[in-house]
């Protein structure tokens, strides 16, 4: 799983690359037609307009029409994190009991009076509201210090000098899938990163940035270890069921998850290396932007977005995505020492967290269960800890190395890093008025509602239902994003049906989770999508979201299918999908 792989004749790269001479596959001309349609298209913000156009006109003919659907809801307070992911925090659950009652749900018009109103009086709130621009900002100044400082560089020059070059697609995958654990950590510093790491070993870095992209976002819902998700569907869950004989437990699919991030990191790397890595061909320092390390002048793309590369006026590097070094080669002694302090740094953050975790009294343990999982500070301050730990270790490197010696050292580069984020700020701005207005209008409550009733009346077997709630699941995950809204929905009108059926309900959750996490890669409505598309342009000038799409979509395929075929599989052989939970009841 580690040789470099060739690259096929005749392939095209993302963005249109020429990789050799003769013929491709149909699979490679559709991918690149996906891709060459979809860079074609203007810019992300523009489309994101029209979206906002759309919804607005669609919403008022389905309000004229009556359009309105009645469907069982289990209700549960959550805290959603701004990749759409739900966060168990201090003020996470505020109902431990959440509740099932049947509402009515029509479609609102964005041009009644009071459609208008919320056009014009809302606009700033859903701003604030979109906590990604939050979540970024924090978490990268820290990122952009240690960038600056050196530390990312050298770090991935001693990570490339001792691991085997053959695993590192595997590592990147299996951490992606672990990430999940720390919500949005994965996005915001291992995919970057993973893009450096490759392009240090003389492979394509957007291979390592797909990779990397796969594990997080494709793999989302599985882990090797319990999370706050379990939780969460696992109330609401219970609320869909009525004898509380049959209620799940947190652990029901833990086995099924356990065996599922083994076989989404397999199912990644193999369509990294033998497909993803040998389409994009070999990486030439000409598609940057700019030669790396240099300035550039910033200058618009093929999609009319200004770009410069790190190190010119006014820009900042994205966690060492386009300043990856060259080769690993030996590290200076300068360089040791400054890993020897980040090492020290890194050792004195950890004791004070867990100083503040580990005891019965600690601050960061939840002050009513104990719990350092559920309801805990500590899972709700992931992102302060990661601009902690960067800091840290970035400020101490750069004491260690000797590329700090001021302060003026250490705030020009968070400067750089806000400033540099400027164009992505920009775009969330308008991301988030097409969420608030689509989630307005309700029109993805009532086609998921549509969507859901229309299989339970088609009275398949158990077999086609799993096959039609992972198609379902993944259908409406396009447009709506996080693990809890949608199951709200789906899981009083599922798991239900299941149980008449005489299966256990927590095959309906296993089900629900392998269709939600592969389309989170390849839907530009997935918060962090913007993001993905900025560190690719650290690497290649004609990239766009047409670009990434179709990067992804290999993965989203791959693990639909896969990850289908295994649940149908476990469901056949009547295997245990964790402690004590059977697949019949």
């Amino acid at each position: 799983m580690g040789k470099k792989p060739k690259s096929p004749e005749g392939s095209r790269g993302a963005g249109g690359t020429e990789t050799a001479v003769a013929k491709t596959t149909v699979l490679q001309r559709s991918l690149d037609a996906i891709e060459r349609a979809g860079n074609k298209v203007p810019h992300p913000a523009v489309i994101f307009v029209g979206l906002i156009l759309l919804v607005i006109v669609l919403s008022h003919v389905f309000y004229l029409a009556g359009t309105s659907v009645t469907f069982d809801q289990a209700y549960v307070s959550e805290q959603v994190t701004p990749s759409g992911e739900e966060l168990v925090g201090d003020e996470a659950l505020q109902s431990e009991d959440p509740q099932v009652e049947q509402v009515t749900v029509g479609v609102e018009s964005l041009l009644s009076a009071d459609g208008i109103r919320f056009l014009f009086t809302s606009a700033v709130d859903n701003f604030n509201g979109f906590g990604v621009v939050g979540v970024i900002l924090v978490a990268m100044i820290g990122v952009g210090l240690a960038e600056e400082a050196g530390l990312i560089g050298a770090f991935i020059k001693r990570l490339v000098k001792i691991t085997p070059s053959r695993f590192i697609t595997l590592i990147v995958v299996f951490l992606g899938v672990l990430s999940s654990i720390a919500t949005d950590a994965g996005y915001l510093v291992l995919i970057p990163l993973a893009a450096a790491v490759f392009h240090s070993l003389g492979r394509h870095p957007l291979a390592g940035l797909a990779a990397a992209f796969a594990g997080v976002g494709g793999g989302f819902g599985v882990n090797l270890l319990i999370t706050p998700i379990d939780g969460m569907l696992t109330e609401i869950t219970n609320e869909a069921i009525a004898d509380p004989a049959q209620h799940v437990s947190i652990t029901g699919n833990l086995y099924f998850a356990i065996v599922s991030t083994v076989v989404v990191t397999l199912v990644a790397t193999l369509v990294t290396e033998k497909f993803v890595e040998p389409r994009l061909g070999t990486y030439r320092e000409d598609e940057a932007p700019a030669p790396l390390g240099t300035a550039a002048t910033p200058g618009p793309d093929d999609r009319g977005v200004s770009v410069a590369e790190p190190g010119g006026e006014g820009t900042t590097t994205i966690a060492a995505a386009g300043t990856a070094p060259q080769a690993a080669g030996d590290l200076t002694a300068a360089e040791r020492r400054g890993l020897r302090w980040s090492g020290y740094g890194l050792a004195g953050v950890t004791a004070a967290v867990l100083l503040l975790a580990l005891p019965s009294w600690g601050p960061l343990r939840n002050p009513e269960t104990g719990s350092l999982v559920e309801g805990s500070p500590l899972m709700g301050s992931i992102i302060v800890l990661i601009f902690v730990y960067f800091f840290i270790m970035g400020l101490c490197y750069g004491r260690g190395a000797g590329t700090i010696r001021t302060t003026t050292d250490v705030i020009d580069p968070m400067v750089k890093t806000v400033a540099g984020l400027s164009g992505l700020i920009f775009l969330l701005l308008v991301i988030s008025q097409f969420i608030a207005y689509f989630n307005y209008s309700n029109l993805g409550t009532v086609a998921a509602v549509g969507m859901a009733d229309a299989l339970e009346q088609a009275n398949l077997g158990t077999v086609p239902l799993i096959i039609g709630l992972v198609a379902m699941t993944a259908v409406i995950d396009i447009f709506i994003g996080g693990v809890v809204p949608k199951w709200a929905i789906f899981a009083p009108i599922f798991v239900p049906l299941f149980i008449q059926l005489g299966i256990s309900p927590n095959l309906a959750v296993a089900a629900y989770r392998v269709g939600d996490s592969p389309i989170n890669v390849a839907t530009p409505l997935m918060p962090y999508f913007a993001l993905i598309v900025i560190f690719a342009e650290k690497y290649r000038r004609k990239v766009g979201v047409g670009s990434i799409i179709s990067l992804m979509l290999p993965y989203t395929v791959a693990l639909l299918v896969v990850w289908t075929a295994l649940l149908i599989g476990w469901y056949l052989l009547g295997l245990p999908l964790g402690p004590g939970a059977d697949v019949y009841l």
